[in-house]
């Protein structure tokens, strides 16, 4: 499975790279959505952006995700005292079908998945900065040549080094984690 899964990832960054010199034009998304499936079983609100490049089936875009109150808990008492964000900044393959205004496509992508929590206020912050990859897919619906709405639903998933001695991990040390979660998103596209 991992290998299967680096190999992917691997082929995925190169084709994307003559991609971008075939492009159609330039992309940019703003999005709202939920985080589901988190660590505290809850819901939570992602708003942020994507920008990149399409050609007529293959394109890259550099994705950013915000997550501000990831980790926050609460009883029936109010809040716990803990709080914690998730921020995502991933680049990805896009594999669309152009069907006239329509476009569904295919992402897979790589890269930072920070997260921040905040436990009551006598504990120190906890910062963690993971290596983490995300697929899923989605649709584009394009009102005019420039402008259209944007539905995207995938997962997100942090990578473990399982050598914790090696100063310069390789691909093969790398296995999927345990921090997962799925996002799914609807915001407004706009191509130049």
């Amino acid at each position: 499975m991992r290998k299967l899964l680096l190999t992917s990832l691997f082929l995925g960054l190169v084709a994307a790279t003559p991609a971008t010199a075939q492009t159609t034009g330039g992309l940019g998304s703003v999005f709202v959505g939920v985080v589901t499936d988190t660590p505290i079983d809850e819901n939570r609100t992602v708003y942020g952006g994507a920008i990149g490049a399409t050609g007529k089936v293959i394109g890259f875009e550099l994705d950013f995700g915000y997550a501000p109150n990831f980790f926050e808990l609460e009883d029936d008492f109010g809040e716990l005292g803990s709080s914690g964000s998730v921020s995502t900044v991933m680049g990805n393959l896009l594999v669309g079908a152009p069907l006239g205004k329509v476009r569904p496509y295919a992402t897979v992508g790589a890269g930072l998945m920070r997260s921040n929590l905040e436990l009551f206020d006598f504990f120190d912050d906890l910062d963690r900065n993971d290596f983490g990859i995300n697929y899923g897919g989605g649709v584009m619906v394009f009102f005019s040549d420039n402008i259209g709405i944007r539905g995207d639903i995938r997962q997100f998933r942090s990578l473990q080094n399982d050598d914790l001695d090696d100063d310069f991990p390789e691909p093969g040390d790398f296995d999927l984690g345990d921090f997962k979660f799925w996002r799914a998103t609807a915001g407004l596209t706009f191509r130049f």
